[in-house]
């Protein structure tokens, strides 16, 4: 059945296309499974929440009418406001104006949330459609000052400030000189656009809307993860062709329900965070966290941006599912707060989670996966212009496959991981790779959410193939020492202590990473896998190795790495594993970025520099299998992979490859465009 919604229906309507119905939500308590809402241009101010569900065979489906603009936002026009100089007006409303809850009274918090400058609440004020920036005090909206953390500075100058009583929010704002009785002012008044208060609806397809302006609250995951719109832990949704943009936290989350989450003891956690982890994958497949029941969703053609924490989260409720083709940009750039969660996509437990043709750019971290990224392949991705680094991978046994992606941030990749394989990227910046031996965290059976074991990460078990590393013109230098959660432009670390190394502001030594130089000279220290394997000696042959073995020893042994067929360009530094490395001093190909388009290309000038010269033609067969998950790298449905085509498709020859993301067949300067 179709149902109908159209700004000029009636709730008490029949629904149908000439009798349609004024709200989503009259539609959204109806539809049942192989029904289609569809909704007509306008802006509707309404949570949506689904009392239903589908099946594979007949989804329900929510889709725009194609006859205009379709918004669902979580806000409220605010016409009446009172001038009181300065450029500050102030405005009153009723408590009862909120959904579920106060926004302006609720606090931002949860798990892995830092502590910042001063108090920030779940509410906003959005000048045409853009949120302003809370402040804690009436006095700076009437004397604002840069927020030196921002972006976008000037826009801080825009600040509102509210208190809180027993009746009724009084908010004061400052609007740059605007006059916000004749400019589109809101404020938000609701947690969510489109999300099921009840989880376990199954197979829901959300498509074509703007969806903007709401107040979910942090999404740890530890916690409850909650979105501007999203599945609330269930199987099967398409959220596809939307723009999301303006949520307190997160834009599209797919993660856990309230009930997996870590209980407190007196409002504090008695447990370490990563045994509150443990503990809640545990709980999660107690209570049915499995392939057949949650996961296995596609996000695909969406534009997220201005999303405070994450575009798309996932806590395993993102296992097995399809993220592609989206533009993600402007995430976490107010950074009122910080936190642990903080990326363009972060995700944890992707296992066999697939992320493609994504362009991520002008976010704090571009991709961040974090424990379990199983049967993960990220894949022709575009990330420029992010401020930490472009790719995290933490505390993953792998397998995990990286291939025919473009890196083009000053930072990279942090590495605090093992078990990923490397192939035709395109890396122009720098490194971290680091081991976490304190940290024992699960690897599962193939394809499975089952577990089949613990440890902790000692690094290594990578493969790096037909990459190319384009440098920065910059001279080989020991590596910098930064901490967990700095970015670039580094702190200048001056301060030299008694043992010689640089002072880090009283970082503990675990806490540290260190940055080296574009290419693959952090792994230097990594035994190689053609040699000897540390797994093959006896403890006496250890014990005869002396200190030299002390990092191979049975437990916190560093796992070997694999590589070839890589390119390294304008000074980027080679690993000492791959003596036969092709290195050429000049640059051979140029990167522009224009961030504020949100665009960049890349020109090679010389492509027969890099045509046919790696020998090496990337497949399952090459890349092994994970020591730990002792699983191959392979396709979700277990079929092998082979690396037989470029970023844009273009067949590969059998053999004779072209190193990076691009099969180059013709001379001569070649651009292309993003």
């Amino acid at each position: 059945m179709e149902y109908h919604v159209a700004m000029h229906g009636n709730d008490q309507a029949k629904g149908t296309a000439d009798q349609p119905f004024r709200t989503i939500s009259r539609a959204a308590a109806l539809a049942i499974a192989g029904d289609t809402v569809i909704v007509h241009a306008g802006v509707y101010r309404e949570w949506v929440n689904p009392a239903n569900g589908g099946t594979a065979d007949h989804r329900i489906i929510y889709r725009s009418a194609g006859d205009g603009e379709v918004v669902i936002t979580g806000a409220e026009r605010i016409t009446d406001w009172m001038s009181e100089g300065d450029n500050v007006w102030s405005t009153e409303v009723p408590n009862s104006m909120f959904s579920v809850r106060n926004p302006f009274e609720v606090e931002l918090s949860g798990d892995w949330l830092f502590d910042g400058a001063y108090t920030v609440h779940l509410g906003d004020v959005y000048l045409d459609h853009k949120s302003l920036y809370e402040t804690d005090r009436l006095e700076k909206v009437r004397n604002p000052e840069v927020w030196s953390e921002a972006k976008y500075p000037q826009d801080s100058l825009l600040q509102w400030y509210a208190e809180v009583g027993s009746v009724t929010t009084k908010i004061w704002a400052n609007f740059g000189g605007k006059d916000p009785r004749k400019e589109n002012v809101e404020i938000n008044v609701r947690p969510y656009c489109f999300w099921p208060e009840k989880p376990g609806l199954n197979y829901i397809t959300v498509s074509g809307f703007t969806l903007r302006q709401a107040s979910p609250q942090w999404a740890p995951p530890t916690d409850y993860q909650e979105g501007l719109i999203g599945p609330h832990w269930s199987k099967g949704w398409v959220i596809e062709n939307n723009i999301i943009s303006e949520s307190k936290c997160v834009g599209i989350s797919l993660g856990t329900e309230i009930g997996t989450g870590h209980a407190k003891s007196s409002g504090k956690h008695s447990k370490g965070g990563t045994q509150r982890e443990q503990e809640v994958i545990l709980r999660a497949l107690r209570s049915g966290w499995h392939k057949d029941s949650v996961g296995s969703h596609i996000v695909r053609g969406n534009v997220i941006h201005d999303c405070e924490q994450a575009a798309i989260v996932g806590h395993m409720g993102a296992a097995f599912s399809h993220i592609y083709q989206n533009r993600i940009y402007n995430i976490h750039h107010k950074r009122l707060r910080h936190g642990a969660e903080v990326a363009g996509i972060k995700l944890h437990a992707a296992l066999d989670t697939q992320i493609n043709e994504n362009i991520i750019y002008n976010c704090y971290r571009g991709l961040w996966l974090d424990w379990q990224a199983q049967g993960t392949r990220i894949s022709r991705n575009v990330f420029f212009d992010n401020l930490s680094e472009d790719l995290f991978v933490e505390v993953c046994h792998g397998p995990y496959l990286v291939d025919h992606n473009l890196f083009l941030s000053p930072m990279n990749f942090r590495n605090m991981a093992q078990g990923g394989a490397f192939a035709h990227n395109l890396f122009a910046g720098k490194f971290v790779v680091r081991s976490e031996i304190t940290r024992i965290t699960p690897y599962h059976f193939p394809h499975e959410t089952a577990m089949a074991g613990y440890s902790n990460i000692t690094g290594g078990d990578d493969r790096y193939y037909n990459n190319i590393f384009l440098g920065d013109n910059e001279a080989v230098k020991s590596p910098v020492p930064i901490t967990f959660f700095e970015h670039l432009p580094l702190k200048p670390r001056d301060e030299v202590g008694e043992d010689g190394k640089t002072v880090m502001d009283g970082v503990p030594d675990d806490s540290i990473c260190y940055l080296h130089n574009v290419g693959l000279g952090g792994y230097d220290k990594h035994p190689n896998v053609k040699d000897k394997k540390w797994w093959e000696y006896s403890k006496e042959e250890l014990a005869e190795l002396g200190d030299a073995a002390k990092d191979f020893f049975i437990g916190n042994a560093v796992l070997p790495v694999a590589m070839g067929g890589n390119v390294y360009l304008n000074d980027a530094v080679p690993s000492s594993h791959e003596s036969n490395a092709r290195i050429y001093a000049q640059k051979g190909i140029n990167v522009e970025v224009h961030s504020a388009q949100g665009k960049m290309n890349i020109q090679i000038n010389e492509p027969e520099l890099l045509a046919g010269a790696s020998s090496l033609v990337v497949t399952t067969n090459l890349l092994g299998k994970t020591y730990h998950a002792d699983m191959k790298y392979e396709e979700p449905d277990s079929t092998p992979y082979r690396l037989d085509s470029d970023f844009f498709g273009t067949k590969r020859p059998d053999a004779d490859v072209t190193p990076g993301p691009f099969e180059l067949t013709e001379n001569g300067t070649i651009t292309f465009e993003f």
